[in-house]
C-alpha cells in the first residue's frame, strides 16, 4: 500500500509532481519524516481536514524546508534514532533554487543526513506561474510574457546541480518522471548514502506549461531525449555518470507540445538559442 494516498490529493490531472512525490515516499518507507515547503505539493496533498501523507509530515514556510529538516535530523541524532529514521526535505524549484537556497546550502555545509528533493516544474506554479530561477530561457510565464521587448524569460536555467555539487556533498543527481526506473534507482541510492543528498526531479505541470495531462510522461521523456534536461550524478563534487542520448531529438519536438513555448515556434533565431542550450548540455556532460 502506498504511503501517499491519492484519494486525498487535489492535484491537477497529469501532475508530474504528484507522481514523483509518491515514488519518493514509497521508496523511503514508513520510517520517514518529511519537511515540505509551501507550494503546489503542500497545497494539493494536505487540504484540511485530510492529508495524503501516511508518514510524519511537516509543512514549513516557503524558504525553510531544509532548515526544518535540519532540526528534525538534529533531534533524531540526539535521541539516537537517526539510523532508524530517514529525513527528507521537499520543495519546488522556487522554494529550492530561490527562496530556500540559503537554508539548503547551510544543510549541506553542516553535513546533515538529509535527502533534499527538488520537484522541478520550472516556475512558481502554485502562486500564478511566475518565473523562478529554474525557469528555462524564453519561457512564457506571467512575469516574463513575450512581447515587443522580449521573447519570454531572459535568463538561463540556474545550474543548481553544479551549485550543489560544489559543496562536495556525497550525492547530487537529476531525474525525470519520464524515466521511472532511473528515478527509483536514484532515490534508493541517495537514501543508502550517509550525509546530505540532493535530488532534482523534472515534473511537468499541465496547468502552467499548458499541455494536455495525457502528454505529461511524453514531455518528461523528451526533455531528456533532446538534451535540455540531462540526467546525471555527482559524488563528492565529481560527475560520475550521465544517461547517454546517442541520437538527440530536435528541441522543437519538445517545445511544440507546450503552450508556454508557442511563441517560439516561428522564431528561428530563438529556436536556435534553445538548440544551442541542448548542445551545450550534451557536450558538457558527455551525453
Amino acid at each position: 500500500m502506498s504511503l501517499f494516498d491519492s484519494k486525498f490529493s487535489t492535484a491537477c490531472p497529469g501532475c508530474g509532481q504528484e507522481i514523483a512525490a509518491k515514488i519518493v515516499v514509497d521508496i523511503a518507507g514508513k520510517n520517514t519524516i518529511i519537511s515540505n515547503a509551501t507550494g503546489c505539493l503542500e497545497v494539493f496533498s494536505s487540504k484540511y481536514p485530510d492529508s495524503a501523507w501516511k508518514v510524519p509530515w511537516v509543512h514549513s514556510l516557503f524558504e525553510n524546508s531544509a532548515a526544518v529538516a535540519s532540526g528534525v535530523e538534529a533531534a533524531l541524532k540526539h535521541l539516537g534514532k537517526l539510523k532508524d529514521i530517514k529525513v527528507i526535505a521537499q520543495a519546488g524549484d522556487g522554494g529550492t533554487a530561490d527562496i530556500g537556497l540559503q537554508a539548503l546550502s547551510g544543510m549541506f555545509e553542516r553535513g546533515q543526513e538529509i535527502l533534499f528533493c527538488c520537484y522541478d516544474n520550472e516556475a512558481y506554479e502554485n502562486t500564478g506561474v511566475q518565473r523562478s530561477g529554474l525557469t528555462p530561457l524564453n519561457t512564457n510565464t506571467t512575469t516574463t510574457p513575450p512581447g515587443k521587448e522580449s521573447v519570454g524569460n531572459t535568463r538561463p536555467k540556474k545550474p543548481m546541480l553544479e551549485i550543489c555539487a560544489a559543496h562536495k556533498i556525497p550525492y547530487v543527481a537529476s531525474a525525470s518522471i519520464g524515466f521511472i526506473k532511473d528515478l527509483k534507482d536514484k532515490v534508493k541510492k541517495a537514501l543508502s548514502i550517509r550525509g546530505p543528498k540532493y535530488l532534482q526531479i523534472f515534473v511537468p505541470c499541465p496547468l502552467g506549461w499548458r499541455h494536455g495531462p495525457e502528454l505529461t510522461m511524453k514531455i518528461a521523456k523528451l526533455a531528456v531525449e533532446t538534451g535540455l534536461y540531462p540526467l546525471v550524478e555527482f559524488e563528492n563534487g565529481k560527475l560520475t555518470s550521465a544517461m547517454k542520448i546517442p541520437q538527440p531529438k530536435p528541441v522543437e519536438e519538445y517545445l511544440k507540445l507546450q503552450g508556454r513555448f508557442k511563441h517560439l515556434l516561428k522564431n528561428k533565431q530563438e529556436l536556435q538559442r534553445i538548440e544551442e542550450t541542448a548542445k551545450a548540455n550534451i557536450e558538457s556532460f558527455g551525453l
